[in-house]
C-alpha cells in the first residue's frame, strides 16, 4: 500500500517540526521543517487569493534552491498540479511549455524571466520571484498590458520570504502583504502548531505533476506523473533505509528532473532528511567543497561526474608504465587499489553509504575499475515516465554490467527478444506515467495494447529480474548482414582515448562513422598541432578498431570543431547528428 503523497508531507511536517530541513549551501540560510509548513500556509493563501483551482496548474523554473523546493511543495498540498521545467531550457522552449501545460501562475528566478517575452507565456496571470516570492508580472483581467505590479523591498521582514500584495481582478488592498500575514494568523488563531496543519486532500491516482522531457530524439513531450508514481519512489528510498530523519543530502542535480526530484529533495522531505542545495552550475571543486562540509550519507549520481573524476584523476595515475607494473603483481595492486579508493571516499565526503549513478549509461571501463576498486557505487535504471525508478539493488548486492532488480512495484518483460534474449523493455507497475499531457496519439504510441509502457530501451534480464541495458532502440544500427550495432558500447571505447572527450557514432552510406569532439586540453599537453589531430585520430580509431567485431569496424573519424549540442541531462541530441 502506497501511502498518499499529500499526507507524507502533512506527517513528515509534524514528525520533524523542529528540525532542519533546507539548506541553500552557498548562502547558509537554513529553514526548520516548521518554517518550511509556515511558507507553504502562506503561499496557499495566495493560491486562494489568486483563485488558483484544484488541479490548476502551476509552474516553477529556476536553479536548485529552498524556494524552489517550497513552491513545490505548497503547490502539490494545495491539491494543484505542478509543472517544472529545466532551467536550462532555451526560452522559446519555456514559452511552449508554459502555453502548452495551460499554466497560468509561475514561479521563475530573476534571471530566467529576464530572458523570457510576457507576450509569449500564454495564460499566465502572475509570476512570482523564486528570491523571495515577490511579484514580477501580474496581469489583471480585462487588461490587455500586463501590469507590474511593486512592493516597498525595504518593508519586507528579513527572516522569511516575503508575501507580496497580488491580485486577480482583487483589490490590491485585499491581498497585501499585511493581509496576508492577517489572514494567516487568523487561520491558526495566532499560534501556527504542527497540529493544525491539514492539507487538501487528492487521490494518489490524480495527475500531480507534469515534466516536460528533454528528448535527446526530438520536441519534449508533458509527462503526466501521478501522486502515486512521486509517492511510491519517495517511499521505495525510505523503506529501503536510504533516507532516515537526520540523513544528509547534497542536491546538484537540476530538481526540475525526475531523478534529481525522487530522492535528493521528495524523499528527503518525506524521510525527515537535510538537503543542502547546491544554487549555482555545479562544478567539480564546488561539489568536493560541498561533500567535504556536508558529509552526505548518500549520494545521487549522474555518469558524467563520475566519469570525469576517473578520466582527469585516476586514469593518469594508473596509466603511467611503473603503475601498470605495480598493478599486475599481486598483493601489491591490492595495496594500491586500497589507497585509491581510500582518497576516493574521502573526496566524498566519507559518510555516505553508496553512490547510486543513474541518468544515462556508464562508461564501460569506469564500472570495471570501480567495481575492481570494491567502491560503494550502485547503478539504477529508470526514465521520466516512471519518476523515475524501475530498477535498483545496493552495492553490496548490485551485479555488475547490470542496471540492478526490477522493483517489486513494478513488473518487466522483454518484447520481440532475438537470440541474445535482447529486445525491448516494456514496463508496468506504480511509477508508470497517466500518459503524455494533450497528446493522446504520442500516449498511444508509448504504450501496447495490453497496457504495457514501451521504454524505447533494449536490453534483457537474467533469472533473478537483473535488467541488462544493450543501448537504445532508437539508435540501434544494423550491420552489413543485419547484426545489431549498439553505438553506445563503441562510443565507450573511443572516449577512454586519448585525445577523444567525447564523440557519437553514426551510419552513412552504410559505413560507421566517429563524429568526435577532441580533448584539447590533451591534445595541448602531447603538443600536436590542430594539423596533427587528424593523423592521431586516426591511429585512435584503428586502435578502437582492434577491440570491435568486424561488422562494428569504424571507417573514419570526422573532428567536430565544436562541442555537441546537448539536452540539459547532457545527453548528445543525436537526431541533429544522424
Amino acid at each position: 500500500m502506497v501511502d498518499n503523497f499529500v499526507r507524507m508531507f502533512e506527517d513528515s511536517f509534524r514528525h520533524n517540526w523542529n528540525e532542519p530541513c533546507f539548506t541553500d549551501y552557498e548562502s547558509g540560510k537554513t529553514l526548520t521543517y516548521a518554517q518550511v509548513a509556515e511558507q507553504v500556509e502562506k503561499l496557499h493563501i495566495v493560491f486562494d487569493k489568486c483563485g488558483i483551482e484544484k488541479n490548476g496548474n502551476i509552474a516553477l523554473i529556476g536553479r536548485n534552491s529552498t524556494n524552489w523546493a517550497i513552491a513545490y511543495i505548497a503547490t502539490i498540498t494545495y491539491g494543484a498540479v505542478i509543472v517544472p521545467i529545466l532551467h536550462d531550457f532555451h526560452a522559446k522552449d519555456v514559452h511552449h511549455i508554459l502555453r502548452h501545460s495551460d499554466s497560468k501562475f509561475l514561479f521563475s528566478s530573476e534571471i530566467i524571466w529576464d530572458h523570457l517575452d510576457e507576450n509569449e507565456i500564454g495564460e499566465v496571470r502572475v509570476v512570482l520571484s523564486l528570491t523571495d516570492f515577490s511579484p514580477l508580472l501580474v496581469r489583471v483581467p480585462d487588461t490587455e498590458q500586463p501590469s507590474v505590479i511593486a512592493y516597498d523591498q525595504e518593508q519586507a521582514p528579513q527572516t522569511e520570504p516575503f508575501m507580496p500584495p497580488i491580485g486577480l481582478g482583487l483589490c490590491l488592498d485585499d491581498i497585501s502583504r499585511e493581509n496576508i500575514n492577517k489572514a494567516f494568523e487568523e487561520k491558526f488563531n495566532g499560534i501556527f502548531h504542527k497540529d493544525l496543519i491539514r492539507y487538501n486532500y487528492k487521490d494518489n491516482d490524480e495527475l500531480a505533476s507534469i515534466n516536460y522531457t528533454s528528448g535527446t530524439t526530438g520536441y519534449s513531450k508533458g509527462v503526466m506523473t501521478s501522486g502515486r508514481a512521486l509517492a511510491s519512489n519517495a517511499k521505495f528510498g525510505i523503506d529501503e533505509g536510504l533516507i532516515k530523519p537526520g540523513s544528509r543530502f547534497v542536491a546538484f542535480l537540476p530538481l526540475a528532473h525526475a531523478y534529481g526530484c525522487a530522492w535528493d529533495f521528495l524523499g528527503s522531505v518525506c524521510g525527515g532528511g537535510h538537503t543542502w542545495f547546491i544554487t549555482r552550475v555545479p562544478t567539480p571543486k564546488l561539489l568536493m567543497k560541498a561533500f567535504d562540509e556536508v558529509k552526505p550519507n548518500n549520494i545521487q549520481s549522474v555518469p558524467l561526474i563520475i566519469e570525469k573524476i576517473y578520466k582527469k584523476q585516476i586514469l593518469p595515475i594508473i596509466s603511467k608504465p611503473t603503475m601498470n607494473w605495480v598493478l599486475s603483481v599481486r598483493y601489491l595492486d591490492e595495496l594500491v587499489l586500497k589507497q585509491i579508493r581510500k582518497q576516493l571516499v574521502a573526496a566524498f565526503g566519507g559518510e555516505f553509504e553508496q553512490i547510486i549513478i543513474g541518468g544515462a549509461a556508464i562508461n564501460a571501463e569506469v564500472e570495471a575499475f570501480f567495481e575492481k576498486l570494491k567502491f560503494p557505487f550502485t547503478i539504477g535504471y529508470g526514465m521520466t515516465e516512471t519518476a523515475p525508478l524501475v530498477s535498483y539493488a545496493h552495492w553490496t548486492k548490485f551485479v555488475p554490467q547490470s542496471c540492478g532488480r526490477i522493483l517489486k512495484c513494478m513488473e518487466a518483460r522483454i518484447a520481440n527478444p532475438n537470440k541474445e534474449g535482447v529486445g525491448e523493455i516494456e514496463i508496468k507497475g506504480d511509477h508508470v506515467m497517466l500518459g503524455y499531457y494533450k497528446n493522446e496519439e504520442a500516449t498511444r504510441a508509448s504504450f501496447t495494447e495490453d497496457g504495457w509502457l514501451k521504454t524505447g530501451d533494449l536490453g534483457f534480464l537474467d533469472a533473478n529480474q537483473n535488467l541488462f541495458i544493450k543501448g537504445r532502440s532508437k539508435t540501434m544500427l544494423l550491420g552489413p548482414s543485419g547484426q545489431n550495432i549498439y553505438p553506445e558500447a563503441i562510443e565507450d571505447k573511443l572516449n577512454n582515448m586519448p585525445y577523444v572527450l567525447e564523440s557519437i557514432v553514426v551510419q552513412r552510406d552504410g559505413k560507421l562513422v566517429a563524429l568526435v569532439y577532441p580533448d584539447m586540453d590533451a591534445v595541448d599537453a602531447a603538443g600536436f598541432t590542430q594539423a596533427d589531430l587528424p593523423q592521431e585520430l586516426d591511429h585512435v580509431r584503428k586502435e578502437v578498431n582492434q577491440q570491435l567485431a568486424s561488422f562494428e569496424q569504424i571507417s573514419k573519424i570526422v573532428v567536430q570543431t565544436q562541442e555537441f549540442q546537448k539536452t540539459p541531462k547532457n545527453s548528445i541530441k543525436r537526431y541533429l547528428y544522424s
